[in-house]
């Protein structure tokens, strides 16, 4: 958590502790990725008069903020940086609203803001309008382009609106972190009901928020600077400073084998969460298929009652003789009482092999969850680095294959044994359409509105089933701007005939062949 906003509000009051009043006297780098701030109350002839200085690692792998005592510049290879800066007088230093930024205000009404969004953390001089005068990495040109104002993110955290969001606390409150949402997870386990659902996660926002101690502890190997009393605790604290740079020399100091034992685990574990995701969602979803009514039934009392449903009818109450009580059937008005007949034995059809293709994806994941807890309990017990590196290899445990899961990239859902892949947001839908899908893929697109990429994607030799295109419409339909509409009109069309030509914004593209569809918008 020493990139966490709940930890930055609390480190921001006291580095204005530390360095309200005193001057930006310099600033330098000397290593890769590595930035050295100094602030001190006057320039002496040789040296500074109270010299405080800020030490910022900004790797893509890790990002942290320290607090050195003392620090010696290096004669060679060092460079200047920020020098249109320097002696201007520090006169506040704050963390920006709900985001992972925190600022450091000079004289001049120009801000120095350190950006730790994990590996695009950056250092960004922004001028009196809020505008990008300088950066610290330059590669990361997206940077460029930010305002100051964008940093701080206004957000409803009522009750209100946590029943809104369907008691997904995630949606309200975006800067817990794993770490947090982990802890929450534990604490709501048991608890169903949404007022003490919200009472706890208010407890522990006003731990965040109000932190007496923070928790230097061990995870999976590492060390962790946690707000909250986490693994496997070594050190509490009550100064963020202290805190933050003891946590920056305990990473430092990790050897080699205990960096790697603790990068495998942790993705073996997020694997191992996800399977369990998967398998708890799909046997509950089985579960109500072999519970609820089934469509073939549906098809059966139709057939059997076929004089007494109305021509054009929406639905029809009919006497359901499989459980002796009248039921209330759907219908299509448009069709006749037998062709309604045949759509719900063809969804039954449909049901049946659904419910094949989840009991075959529940015993492959069962299968895979062992697998993963056996690599864990095995890794957990390596002692050499050869060894570590060896069994890494040997059962090809590397990043891609643990954990590259298009689940995580994008909204994904199995259905009829097709995998459908949903774009979350403009961004994320050039992402899906440009390297996630190739020409063989069926992309979709609900028609003439902003909405999210779908795609169904191709497996060898078999035509795309009408079922699973129109569950895949019906869901570009849903995450549309159309979402409201009782029918919407959707592009199908191969992925080989959708392209990106240059100059287009993010998410823009070009149909140049298409088939249209119209279903009934429909989420997951």
């Amino acid at each position: 958590m020493h990139q966490n906003h709940y930890f930055l509000r609390q480190l921001a009051p006291r580095l204005h502790e530390a360095i309200g009043g005193k001057r930006f006297m310099e600033a330098f780098s000397q290593d890769k990725d590595e930035i050295i701030l100094v602030f001190a109350e006057a320039r002496g002839k040789i040296n500074f008069y109270k010299p405080f200085f800020l030490k910022a690692t900004l790797r893509a792998d890790f990002a942290c903020l320290c607090f050195p005592d003392q620090f010696e510049r290096a004669r060679r290879n060092s460079v200047d940086l920020f020098t249109d800066l320097y002696d201007q007088a520090v006169t506040q230093v704050l963390a920006y609203e709900n985001e992972r930024a925190l600022g450091i205000g000079l004289e001049s009404g120009e801000t120095l803001v350190f950006k730790l969004f994990g590996n695009r953390s950056n250092i960004v001089h922004f001028d009196t309008t809020g505008r990008t005068v300088n950066l610290f990495n330059n590669k990361l040109l997206g940077d460029q382009y930010l305002r100051i104002e964008e940093l701080s993110r206004p957000l409803d955290q009522t009750y209100e609106a946590y029943l809104r969001a369907n008691g997904r606390h995630e949606a309200l409150f975006p800067t817990f972190g794993k770490l947090v949402n982990t802890y929450l997870r534990e604490k709501l386990a048991d608890q169903s009901d949404a007022a003490e659902r919200w009472a706890i996660i208010q407890d522990v926002v006003q731990t965040l928020e109000q932190p007496a101690t923070y928790y230097l502890s061990m995870i999976d190997y590492q060390p962790v600077l946690s707000l909250l009393p986490l693994g496997e605790i070594r050190e509490p604290f009550t100064d963020p400073m202290e805190a933050v740079t003891r946590f920056y020399y305990a990473y430092a100091r990790l050897g080699n084998l205990e960096k790697e034992k603790g990068e495998v685990l942790r993705l073996l574990r997020k694997r191992i969460q996800q399977t369990e995701n998967y398998l708890e969602n799909n046997l509950r979803k089985l579960m109500e298929l072999e519970e609820g009514g089934r469509n073939e039934q549906m098809g059966h009392i139709l057939m059997a009652n076929l004089h007494q449903v109305p021509e054009r009818a929406e639905r029809v109450e009919l006497y359901d003789f499989y459980r002796d009580q009248p039921i209330l059937i759907k219908l299509k008005k448009e069709l006749s009482p037998q062709k309604n007949a045949e759509m719900y034995y063809r969804k039954a059809k449909n049901e049946k092999i659904e419910v094949e293709k989840m009991e075959e994806g529940i015993g492959m994941r069962e299968q895979e969850l062992n697998v993963l807890r056996a690599h864990v309990a095995a890794i957990e017990g390596i002692g050499q680095l050869r060894e570590l590196r060896a069994y890494i290899k040997k059962n090809a445990l590397k990043q891609s294959s643990v954990v590259v899961d298009q689940g995580e990239l994008f909204r994904k859902v199995d259905y009829l044994g097709y995998t459908i892949l949903v774009g979350r947001n403009a961004r994320n839908n050039d992402l899906l359409t440009r390297q996630y899908a190739y020409k063989e893929d069926l992309w979709l697109h609900a028609r003439d509105v902003s909405g999210s990429h779908v795609v169904i994607k191709y497996q060898a030799g078999k035509k795309f089933p009408s079922p699973v295109v129109e569950r895949a419409a019906q869901m570009a339909a849903w995450y549309s701007k159309r979402r409201t509409d009782s029918l919407c009109p959707v592009i199908v069309t191969p992925k080989k005939f959708v392209r990106k030509p240059k100059g287009l914004p993010e998410g823009a593209v070009v149909v140049d062949k298409e088939e249209v569809v119209l279903v009934e918008p429909k989420g997951e």
